[in-house]
C-alpha cells in the first residue's frame, strides 16, 4: 500500500488505483482540500475552532455541506461525469441512526482522476470516485460543480 492509512479503512484502495501526492498533515482536511485549500481546515465544529462559512449552519448534514460549498461557487449537479471546463466535488456520507451523515469530500481533476485528503493522512489521487468508498467514508451521496478557474466563461 502506498500510504500510511490503515488498509481496513479504505479496502478499495491499492497501488493500482491510487498514488500518494503529498505528505500527511493536520493543517487542512478533505473538505478544504476538495475546495482547493491547503492552509486551513474547513469543518462545522460546534466550538468554532476551524473555519466554516458565515451563515452556514455548523452541523453535520448534507444540506450544510452543500451550503458551505455554494459559498465557494459550487452548485448541486446530477453526477460525477467529467465535463470540460468544470470541476466537480463529491460529498460522501454514511448512515448513522437512519440519517446520512457527511464524512468526506473529493475533487475531480481535469483528467477525470479524483483527489482526496485521507483524514490526517496523505493526499492521494485515485482513478475512480468509488476507490475511497468503505467503512470510514461510506459512499458519494451528492455532487457539486463549478467552472474551473482556468476555463473561459
Amino acid at each position: 500500500m502506498p500510504g500510511s492509512w490503515p488498509r481496513s479503512n479504505f479496502p478499495n484502495l491499492h497501488s493500482r488505483n491510487c498514488s500518494v501526492t503529498s505528505k500527511a498533515t493536520r493543517q487542512y482536511n478533505c473538505l478544504a482540500w476538495a475546495a482547493g485549500e491547503s492552509h486551513r481546515r474547513l469543518e462545522p465544529d460546534p466550538y468554532c475552532i476551524n473555519y466554516w462559512p458565515p451563515g452556514v449552519p455548523r452541523e453535520l448534514s448534507i444540506r450544510a455541506f452543500a451550503q458551505a460549498y455554494e459559498t465557494l461557487g459550487y452548485q448541486l449537479c446530477m453526477d460525477h461525469a467529467l465535463e470540460a471546463g468544470v470541476e466537480k466535488i463529491a460529498i460522501f456520507a454514511k448512515e448513522r441512526n437512519a440519517v446520512m451523515v457527511p464524512t468526506h469530500a473529493a475533487l475531480q481533476l481535469p483528467t477525470g482522476v479524483w483527489t482526496s485528503k485521507l483524514g490526517d493522512f496523505e493526499d492521494i489521487e485515485h482513478l475512480t470516485i468509488d476507490a475511497v468508498n468503505g467503512p470510514v467514508y461510506g459512499r458519494p451521496v451528492a455532487y457539486m460543480k463549478r467552472r474551473r478557474a482556468s476555463s473561459p466563461p
